[in-house]
Formats: C-alpha cells, sequence, structure tokens
C-alpha cells in the first residue's frame, strides 16, 4: 500500500473508519506508560522465552501477569529501532538508516513528532533515562525531542573516545543537555542500578499526574559490564549476569509501581532494540530458536522478546503471535492517552490497544494490529511479512543453518507459523503467493526503500557537529579539507571469514588514497569479502551474481565500480583502489581495470570495524552483510 492508500488502511484498521467495529475506548483517566528497551537482549534470552542460563524471575512474573508478544519487531541496529519505537515508522520513512555515531552531524529530525511530545500535550511528565542514540547533536537530543528530563549515555558503551583531558577512552553521562561526567569502561558497571534509581525517582515524582518513563537500557550491549553484586550469579558468564541485573531492574520497576497502588492504571512493555550479537560469541546472547542474529533481518536479527503488563486491563498468562512491532508503540500510546494522531502526518504502525485488551480474538483486520511486516536493512527492503508467510526478496547473511537453506537464493518463501527458523524454502510450492508478496514488497520500495522513494521525510542536520565534550580526534564540524594523517596499513595471511578489526587496530584510511589487494575463491556467488564503514563513510568489496564490487561511501554518495564474472573454486586477485584524485579503480585477476570519477578520498575514518569474509555493521551499499563462502588467501590495504 502507497501515500494516501496507506494511510487510509492505517486509519480503517485501527478503527477510526470502521462502522460497527469494537471501540476499545482509552481509560477515563489516562494511564501511566513504562516502555522498558534492553540493548540486544535475543529472543532465547529471558525466561519467559526458554532461557535457563540466567534466571529472570521478575519477568517470568511479568509474563504470567501479562500478555507474550510473540510476533513482536524491531529493527536490526539501535538507532533505526529507537526511531521506529519513538515515532512509529520505519527508520527508512524518517531517513534513520543505521547507526549514528558521535560528533554525527545527523541524528532523528526535530520535526518528526515522538510519542513524548503527543503524551506532553496531553497533560503527561516524560522522562528518557538510558540509551538515547538518536543523534548527540544538541538539536537531536531528548529534551527536544519531547522529555521533561534526562540522564544517560547517549549512544552505545562501546563507542568511547579518548577525552583530550586524560587521553582514556571514555563515554559521557548527560543529564538533560549537558555532560554530568565522563565513564570509563569500569564505570559502566553501575549504569544499570544509576538508571533504576533514576526512574523510580522520577515515578515518585510524579505524584497524581499521568506519567510516560521510557527507560533504554545500555545493557546488555557490548562490552558487559554487569554490576559488581550479580557478578558470578548466572550460569551464562558475565552476559547472563546482566540479564539478570537487567531482570532485578525490572523488579524494581514493577514493585514500585504495587507499593505505590499504580499497577491497575500503569502499561509497562518490556522489548529489545534488535536480536542478539552473535558474532560476539559468549557476550552475545542467544536468538533461541530463530535463525541469525543483529544486524540481519532473519527473524533472529529482529523479532525480540516482548511483555505487556496491565493487571486488570491484560489478560494474565496468554501470548499472541499476531503481527506487532516497536513502530506501533506510538499509535498505542497515542490512543490510550485519549489523544489521535495528526492525519497529515504518515505512519507505518497501528495501535494495539485491541491486540493488548482481546489477544485471543481472531482477525488482525477486524480485531487490530498488522497483518503484513516490512524488513529493513538500511534503505534497502529485504523481506516482507503477511500473515504467516516470509518471503525474503534479497540476499540475507549467511549463518549456521546455511546447509538446509541456501541464503543466496532469491525469491524465498518461509512458513513462519511451522517454520519459525527458517530452514525451508517453499517458493516453489507457491508461485502465486510468492508473487503477491513481491507485488507488496515494490510497493513498500515505492514508497520509502530504495534510492528514489516517494514518501521518505528528512534527518535532522546541523552544520558544525561537535562531540559532547573535547576529544583527541579532529571532531567532524572542524574538519576542513581532508589532511593526509599517519596512513596504518595491514596485511592478513589467510584470515578466518568473521574476522574484524576496531578502532586503532583497524587501517587508518581518512584524507588519504589506499590500495586493498585481496586473494580469494569463492563457492557462492554473493557474499561480502571486506568491508570498512557503514552508512556514514566507508568502503565494501563484495560479490553480487559472481562479480566483484567495490562500493565507496560518502555521506549521501555511493560510487561503485564492477568487475568481470569470477570463476567458482578458482582463487582470483583484486585490487581495488581509491586514488588521490578519488577515482575509483577495480582490478580483477590481472585484466585491464575499471574505473569511474569520484569525490575525493574519505573525509574522515569510518567508525565501524574493519571485517574480512563479512560486514558486522550497516552494509555500505546495498548488499547483504553476510559472511562470505569460501577461502580468502591474503588481505593487503597499502598507500598506492
Amino acid at each position: 500500500m502507497c501515500g494516501k492508500g496507506l494511510l487510509a488502511a492505517l486509519l480503517l484498521v485501527c478503527g477510526w473508519l470502521i462502522p460497527g467495529r469494537m471501540v476499545h475506548a482509552a481509560p477515563q483517566s489516562p494511564p501511566n506508560i513504562v516502555v522498558i528497551f534492553v540493548d540486544d537482549l535475543g529472543y532465547g534470552d529471558i525466561g519467559p522465552y526458554g532461557a535457563v542460563k540466567q534466571k529472570t524471575p521478575a519477568l517470568d512474573r511479568m509474563a504470567a501477569e501479562g500478555l507474550r508478544l510473540t510476533s513482536f519487531y524491531s529493527a536490526p541496529v539501535c538507532s533505526v529501532a529507537r526511531a521506529q519505537l519513538l515515532t512509529g515508522c520505519y527508520g527508512s520513512r524518517v531517513s534513520v538508516p543505521g547507526v549514528y555515531f558521535p560528533g554525527s552531524a545527523q541524528g532523528l529530525n526535530p520535526a518528526e513528532k515522538t510519542i513524548a511530545e503527543y503524551l506532553r500535550e496531553r497533560g503527561y511528565r516524560t522522562a528518557c533515562i538510558g540509551k538515547w542514540h538518536l543523534g548527540d547533536q544538541p538539536e537531536f537530543l531528548p529534551l527536544q525531542q519531547g522529555f521533561d528530563r534526562y540522564l544517560g549515555i547517549p549512544y552505545s558503551n562501546d563507542m568511547q573516545r579518548r577525552a583530550l583531558t586524560g587521553g582514556e577512552g571514555v563515554v559521557p553521562l548527560v543529564r538533560d543537555n549537558a555532560v554530568e561526567r565522563l565513564l570509563k569502561d569500569a564505570d559502566q558497571s553501575d549504569i544499570t542500578r544509576l538508571y533504576t534509581a533514576e526512574a523510580l525517582q522520577f515515578i515518585r515524582d510524579a505524584g497524581d499526574q499521568p506519567f510516560f518513563l521510557y527507560l533504554p537500557h545500555t545493557a546488555v550491549h557490548t562490552p558487559i559490564w554487569p554490576g559488581p553484586a550479580f557478578r558470578g550469579r548466572s550460569a551464562n558468564g558475565r552476559f547472563g549476569d546482566w540479564v539478570e541485573e537487567v531482570d532485578w531492574s525490572v523488579g524494581q520497576i514493577l514493585d514500585e509501581l504495587r507499593a505505590r497502588r499504580l499497577e491497575s492504571r500503569t502499561l509497562v512493555l518490556f522489548t529489545s532494540d534488535n536480536g542478539p550479537w552473535l558474532i560476539r560469541g559468549a557476550d552475545g546472547g542467544s536468538a533461541g530458536p530463530l535463525r541469525g542474529g543483529k544486524g540481519s533481518t532473519w527473524e533472529g536479527g529482529v523479532r525480540v522478546p516482548t511483555v505487556a503488563w496491565w493487571p486488570g486491563r491484560i489478560p494474565a498468562g496468554l501470548s499472541c503471535d499476531r503481527i506487532a512491532g516497536t513502530i506501533d508503540v506510538l499509535p498505542t500510546c497515542v490512543e490510550l492517552s485519549g489523544g489521535t494522531p495528526e492525519p497529515a502526518r504518515t505512519l507505518d504502525g497501528r495501535s494495539l490497544v485491541p491486540v493488548l485488551f482481546e489477544p485471543a480474538a481472531n482477525g488482525a483486520t477486524e480485531q487490530g494490529g498488522r497483518d503484513w511486516h516490512a524488513y529493513f536493512s538500511g534503505y534497502n527492503l529485504q523481506a516482507v511479512r503477511r500473515g504467516p508467510w516470509k518471503l525474503a526478496v534479497a540476499a540475507q547473511p549467511a549463518t549456521a543453518t546455511d546447509a538446509t537453506d541456501n541464503p543466496q537464493v532469491i525469491p524465498r518463501l518461509y512458513n513462519l507459523e511451522t517454520d519459525r527458523g527458517e530452514q525451508r524454502n517453499v517458493a516453489a510450492e507457491h508461485p502465486e503467493l510468492v508473487r503477491e508478496l513481491q507485488v507488496l514488497a515494490e510497493q513498500v520500495v515505492a514508497e520509502i526503500g530504495g534510492n528514489e522513494p516517494q514518501q521518505r521525510r528528512p534527518a535532522g542536520s546541523v552544520k558544525q557537529p561537535r562531540t559532547l565534550y573535547p576529544v583527541e580526534e579532529p571532531e567532524a564540524g572542524q574538519r576542513k579539507a581532508a589532511t593526509a594523517g599517519p596512513f596504518r596499513a595491514l596485511e592478513l595471511t589467510e584470515p578466518r571469514n568473521g574476522l574484524s578489526l576496531s578502532g586503532r587496530n583497524a587501517p587508518q584510511i581518512a584524507g588519504r588514497a589506499f590500495r586493498i589487494q585481496l586473494q580469494f575463491q569463492r563457492e557462492s556467488e554473493s557474499g561480502v569479502l571486506a568491508a570498512q564503514g557503514g552508512t556514514a563513510v566507508g568502503w565494501s568489496l563484495w560479490l553480487s551474481a559472481g562479480q566483484p564490487v567495490f562500493s565507496v561511501r560518502m555521506g549521501e554518495t555511493l560510487l561503485e565500480v564492477r568487475g568481470p564474472q569470477t570463476v567458482a573454486g578458482r582463487m582470483t586477485e583484486l585490487t581495488a583502489e581509491l586514488q588521490a584524485d578519488g577515482r575509483l579503480r577495480l582490478t580483477v585477476a590481472g585484466e585491464q581495470g575499471v574505473e569511474r570519477a569520484g569525490a575525493g578520498v574519505l573525509q574522515r575514518q569510518p567508525q565501524e570495524d574493519f571485517c574480512v569474509g563479512t560486514d558486522n555493521g550497516q552494509p555500505v551499499a546495498q548488499y547483504a552483510a553476510g559472511e562470505f563462502r569460501g577461502r580468502i588467501q591474503r588481505v593487503r590495504v597499502t598507500a598506492p
């Protein structure tokens, strides 16, 4: 559905245009609303969803007294998930495709209307406590997006920068609009306790006024820092320890609501921003029965453990498998507050009020909720789901279960009702259904996907971005022309697929021409050979239908050169260059290179990892950031 048709469908399903539909009126006094948003928590990481190595008694009780939403979708990575939750829109609609880094010039556009802004208009007190990650410029911080107060680390806890004073890697703890103090790694062990204490105080301060508490935890993103009282408690190492501390925090919030007799007029929603970061090993969590993890559009990357709790209003001890997600949180909160979303502002989500109050009712279109969902990686639509049927329309990252299903085949159709692990492609058995879902995918792309969408709204942008505290590296806004700094070369022999190097261990290429030489032997036609960077700046060498592609991104500009077809099973040498005048050059097996004009060298150092055989962050170009299938014999990054 596109344009006005999509908006009309949203209004129709939410019940505003359906004559005779059962109306789920908001309570006479608007309820308090608490959203607990955990970072990188996988589908199999809490007790109500099958975890046994870490104990989660508070969440077990919450699920027993509430409702499990078992087909609840977020996004592949951090910033997108937060934009979706707060705006009711896919990240692609509001121009939040990936992850924001410290000092980025872009963030969530202040012109977007967030849950906090809607609820504040309805008389709510609002607070954001935790990881913001929608831009760290003053224009983008929570107090400019509808929140009365803020305390937290404004981005991921691994985005340390070396402070100008002291020279150590730190992240800022921000209160409202100012840095309160700088946190070293070990200081993060107190962060969950700090967030919890601040959240409890906010609830106490609210008095009789309705409140909206948005609690996006820093946990359980790496580096893993459970508090001292929780270290060694679980049977799942420090990751399980931190999950248990998050569970303690949930228990503290629910106990406070009970003690103040607020449970009967408070909705609490517990969920996660994306799936587990599997490449982090023991620190990465579990997707349980689902395939894939963070960074992917497999179910394990975007379907997240979710529990809704409101004693006396939400039926206790049930599960609901209807399609829902972070994009539905805004319309749900607005309806509960007695408000109405602005008709001129297109939303992708729908109110879950009927789903929450009548989870056993049949039929999404009659009882509320959505009957389809779009799976985006950046601006690239990779799959759509309608009812139980999920159609992959792009190659997806390789996983440990590829022996039973090739993720490079397009299209692929899965019945998630009988195959939630996405093991059996049944596209050949249902050609008419495949075509119907392809049409849906084409409509979604035309509206908000790809490079020429009809209805994408702009991101927020500032001209002179600065980091929140003085750092050793030049700040983004202070970079004039790119200057050649110290170049860090790299040579790897027989590197394993999935190898990643971060920070100063990665090739230092800002302001410099560089050359990548790579020898490989492929088994499949697609996959990432090497990459460094993401949706802001970076480069990638990857395969498309057996053809090598060299992609270079500089903000909104993406340049590419493609080489000739390579032969499976044959060792092939590539040389890719970004030259000093900005030209891209790609040479394959010694043949005459392919060139195209460019836009200069990279103006700043890519913030994402340097990866071999995969891309563990947001992709530089429109490819599935999955693991290469084959052998990589040598990788060299040098100055020409």
